[in-house]
């Protein structure tokens, strides 16, 4: 039982060989038509994207079922996709509203802790601290904002001389649950 764990037929690994060679030129092919967005965390959709071709190449080189050809179809079906939304995203905003998570404000201006924002993102305050030393932040009162992305990135806008003004733009679209 052990060796069967452990040793597989000389067959079984040219095949995992071959497989992974095949779909490594398919995906380095697709991702040079379809540009760099291929493999981009921009949107929900991009990052469902990369785990679904992950797991589909994983299936197809571990496994004979499904065949090389089923794996090939999955995948070039899986960046038509990406395409395709990416393209209605630009052109539609109800698209886009509907494939994107917006993102939600979590500090505001002179590190004001936005409370009902923190729940709404299951976010804490060590996890806010903890960004902020990633930031290189030792004074909440330097940050401007603090922005959870609708990719689960956080990011701290901060700094003594960079004052965001009454309306910045780079603050549109944000989602702020305490006004």
């Amino acid at each position: 039982m052990l060796n069967d764990w452990l040793v597989s037929h000389p067959s079984n690994l040219v095949w995992v060989v071959l497989c992974t060679f095949v779909l490594y030129l398919v995906v380095v092919a697709l991702a040079r038509w379809s540009g760099v967005r291929s493999f981009a965390e921009m949107s929900t959709f991009d990052i469902v994207v990369t785990i679904a071709l992950g797991s589909m190449i994983a299936s197809v080189v571990v496994s004979k079922n499904p065949p090389l050809l089923q794996g090939l179809v999955a995948v070039a079906t899986l960046y038509v996709l990406q395409l395709l939304v990416s393209r209605l995203r630009s052109r539609c905003s109800v698209f886009e509203a509907a494939t994107d998570n917006r993102p939600i404000l979590l500090m505001g201006s002179g590190g004001e802790i936005k409370h009902a924002n923190l729940r709404v993102a299951r976010v804490t305050e060590d996890d806010l601290r903890a960004h902020m030393r990633r930031a290189n932040v030792s004074d909440a009162r330097q940050v401007h904002a603090m922005i959870m992305e609708g990719t689960g990135n956080i990011n701290v806008l901060h700094g003594k001389h960079h004052e965001l003004g009454d309306e910045p733009w780079i603050l549109h679209g944000v989602r702020d649950y305490t006004r």
